[in-house]
């Protein structure tokens, strides 16, 4: 108890405060010590309060733990209601702020304390007897209410619009906070002269509400979406009469910040940067008051309407969540581009190579970017569509392979790579996203990655190869997600370096071995996925796509090995023999990896100690995706899973003929994704010839062994004619060959759309409090609390 004592001087008060003996509420003069007008700081308040005594004082005198809440509760619906005029208001209203933010996660761990917040204290009326309605309210309501009223405080948290000293104070109930806006950008023109103290005093109580709405991270994962945070739910609800002017502020404030400032070398060092902790933080807000699962929900269409029958008079509500409201409803061309304009400025903050090393400063909360990038994705259609409408989105895309390759080989970074993927994934599904990817790749981002020249398709297929030749084996759930992007983007590919086809060469042969394709129930599924890739480019770009083809002929005897895969028992046995020979997944060998770029720093591995948070498991490709065919007027229209059955004639429909298969195996391989080699080796499933015989038969390798029919002849006349050995000259020839009414029918295109489920809303709720929880260590708010919705584990 010393420490306590420190803090407000009086030892006895603290040994009554400790041990079980209750404190009257109305006893002023004991209470007033815990927030006396000393100046502390947040850091001071968690030192001078340690974990055993909250916990102590929890267990041994709960109704003075319950006292001490209130009070701070009260003290901080006073300053609102008062305006904080006097500096020893203003140090009360911080104190009690970061008294809550210390005791509030020793509230959420305890079962029986939770529902603390969410009952009205009795007899605790102001003057202690006189009951009114107002006093009614749970304490949590109280205390959010007064933490908004509070962040559009004039002289506090936000410029006084007063013209003079004479001036009476502003009533802080009579203001229109939509005047108070933080900073210019959406919906708000005016950008207020900066001042430190308020950016720090927001900052303090952005914490709190912070740690308020955290009580998220104290229940375990749950698939059941009705599980809503009620922090969040009613500070997002109409209750909330600063709804609106608050989700602007933290919205303008993130995206309006520029972390380079004035373009001054070092001039971070020189400096304090206030506006960081408050960006960082109204980062973290605006993520988690969006945690809403979009798929339970009538989601807003593309034209901003929500989807409902042609019979409903009005469109039914939006969301009650006021904050996904409002995301959703943003539609003014001005206001997307400052959003992604922002973004991307800052996602390209850590590429930023200068001369001068440590010349600029560097952001670390790309990840609740990211996260914010997503629900912008996923919530506002017309967003999406902006940010695919123009060259702009590869200012996201560059940063994000970026992030990509540099994280691939550290376990510890295994959720930026899964919503890195899923943000790529999304924007697959549109066709403008394939066509952006023909323009070159000019900026030379230092990345460990052989040197190539090309276009972003290049560098997405480059990176792509890289993450799964030599990323962390923790990474294997996601190759069908890389993929599956690649097929999206293939039909609009103009031209693949020679670099980018040799590294999709490589993959098949990686996947197309016989042990590979033996050892787990749905690795064929890769093999499927590079067909229609070869397919698509083959089918629809095959003008521009010399370089593949070359690579194609190259490798041929990889297609004839699939053709004649070997189904008999004693094969699939010999198949999988090979493997224990062999126990690195995927050779690096003969990928032809040339000289990495200049300046880059190969991928390294997580530093032993390194703390992470586990991730529930994300959902199999089949439940992340629906497929969609294009029609030749480039409209999409959604397949129905049904049309998967056989047609009458026993062929599979042409949808599926160059597809993966959906065999009853592929279903049962949902629940059994392990790592590559494990399935054979847990006894859990072997090969059988039926099994293989049920997808070989279905390989889409016409349109290839077609080409190969048709090319190789030719190919090979030309060598011996000429005798050349010499590459350009063959692929001259091939670029200006054709195979027009050589080749099959082309096939329809078919995408794979990302489609919004509960799978993947409880995946972003895990990982996004992993990444809060971790990124908050000064002060350490949760740290050592009884956290449920993750585990913490150590490198």
């Amino acid at each position: 108890a010393d420490d306590w004592i420190l803090w407000n001087g009086s030892s006895t008060s603290v040994t009554t405060f400790v041990s079980s003996q209750p404190v009257e509420a109305t006893d002023d003069a004991f209470w007033d010590q815990f927030w006396a007008d000393t100046a502390t700081s947040v850091q001071d308040v968690f030192a001078l309060v340690p974990a055993a005594e909250i916990r102590a004082v929890r267990e041994e005198s709960p109704s003075n733990l319950a006292t001490l809440c209130y009070k701070a509760v009260e003290k901080l619906v006073q300053g609102a209601e008062s305006g904080c005029h006097t500096e020893k208001e203003r140090q009360i209203v911080l104190n009690c702020c970061r008294l809550l933010t210390r005791i509030l996660p020793y509230i959420f761990e305890d079962p029986d304390w939770r529902g603390f917040f969410w009952s009205t204290v009795p007899g605790a009326g102001r003057g202690g007897g006189d009951e009114d309605d107002d006093n009614a309210r749970p304490l949590a309501e109280s205390l959010l209410l007064a933490v908004t009223d509070l962040l559009f405080c004039p002289d506090f948290t936000v410029q006084s619009h007063r013209r003079s000293v004479v001036d009476t104070a502003e009533d802080i109930h009579s203001i229109d906070s939509c005047e108070y806006i933080w900073e210019a950008g959406v919906g708000f023109a005016h950008s207020p002269q900066p001042n430190y103290i308020h950016d720090l005093n927001r900052t303090e109580l952005l914490k709190l509400l912070l740690t308020c709405f955290s009580e998220a991270m104290y229940l375990p994962p749950s698939s059941d979406s009705s599980n809503t945070n009620p922090w969040v739910q009613f500070f997002c609800s109409t209750e909330n009469r600063h709804a609106l002017p608050l989700f602007t502020s933290l919205l303008n404030v993130v995206c309006a910040y520029d972390p380079v400032g004035y373009g001054i070398p070092y001039n971070h060092l020189l400096f304090s940067d206030y506006r960081e902790p408050l960006v960082e933080e109204a980062a973290q807000v605006l993520i988690v008051t969006l945690d809403y699962d979009s798929s339970t929900s009538s989601s807003p269409t593309v034209d901003g309407t929500t989807t409902g029958t042609a019979m409903d008079d009005v469109d039914p509500p939006g969301p009650d969540n006021l904050f996904v409201n409002y995301l959703s409803r943003i539609h003014r061309e001005e206001d997307f581009q400052f959003i992604l304009k922002g973004v991307a400025r800052l996602l390209s903050n850590p590429l930023v190579q200068t001369y001068l090393p440590n010349s600029a400063k560097k952001i670390q909360f790309h990840q609740e970017l990211l996260v914010l990038f997503w629900k912008l994705c996923d919530f506002n259609k017309k967003f999406l569509f902006f940010v695919l409408k123009s060259s702009d989105v590869l200012d996201i895309l560059v940063p994000i392979l970026y992030f990509l390759n540099d994280a691939r080989a550290d376990q510890s970074r295994v959720g930026l790579m899964h919503i890195g993927v899923f943000i790529l994934l999304l924007l697959s599904g549109e066709r403008n996203f394939g066509v952006r990817l023909n323009k070159p790749y000019s900026v030379r981002v230092p990345m460990d990655i052989p040197v190539f020249t090309g276009t972003h398709a290049d560098l997405l297929i480059i990176v792509f190869h890289k993450i799964i030749t030599s990323g962390h084996q923790r990474l294997q759930p996601l190759f069908d997600c890389l993929l599956t992007i690649v097929v999206n983007v293939s039909p609009y590919l103009k031209s693949l370096s020679m670099v980018a086809a040799n590294k999709l060469l490589h993959l098949l042969e990686a996947f197309s071995t016989t042990w590979f394709l033996f050892s787990a129930v749905q690795n064929h599924h890769l093999v499927f996925f590079l067909l229609e890739v070869f397919n698509n480019i083959i089918q629809y770009q095959f003008d521009g796509n010399s370089n593949l083809v070359y690579a194609v002929i190259r490798k041929r005897n990889v297609f004839h090995q699939l053709a004649n895969l070997p189904t008999d028992s004693q094969s699939i046995q010999k198949g999988l023999q090979r493997k224990k020979k062999s126990p690195e997944p995927i050779s690096r060998t003969n990928s032809q990896d040339g000289v990495s770029m200049e300046g880059s720093r190969p991928a390294a591995p997580a530093e032993p100690g390194t703390l992470k948070t586990s991730l529930v498991a994300t959902p199999g490709i089949d439940k992340l995706t629906e497929k969609s065919q294009v029609s030749e007027d480039g409209t999409m229209r959604s397949l129905e899973p049904e049309a998967s059955q056989l047609s009458p004639e026993g062929n599979p429909p042409a949808a599926l003929s160059d597809g993966e298969p959906w065999s009853g195996e592929a279903s049962h391989s949902r629940r059994d994704r392990r790592r590559l080699s494990s399935a054979s080796s847990s006894g859990q499933w072997t090969p059988t010839p039926d099994w293989v015989m049920s997808w070989k038969s279905k390989l889409p390798l016409q349109t290839i062994m077609r080409l190969l029919q048709v090319l190789v002849p030719q190919v090979e006349k030309i060598c011996i004619d000429k005798g050349l050995t010499d590459e350009s000259e063959i692929l001259k020839f091939l670029q200006h060959g054709t195979l027009v009414g050589l080749l099959p029918v082309p096939h329809p295109i078919l995408i794979r759309k990302y489609q919004a489920n509960s799978g993947t809303a409880m995946w972003f709720r895990t990982y996004m409090w992993g990444v809060i929880y971790l990124r908050n260590v000064d002060p350490p708010i949760w740290y050592d609390t009884d956290v449920k919705l993750f585990e913490i584990q150590r490198v």
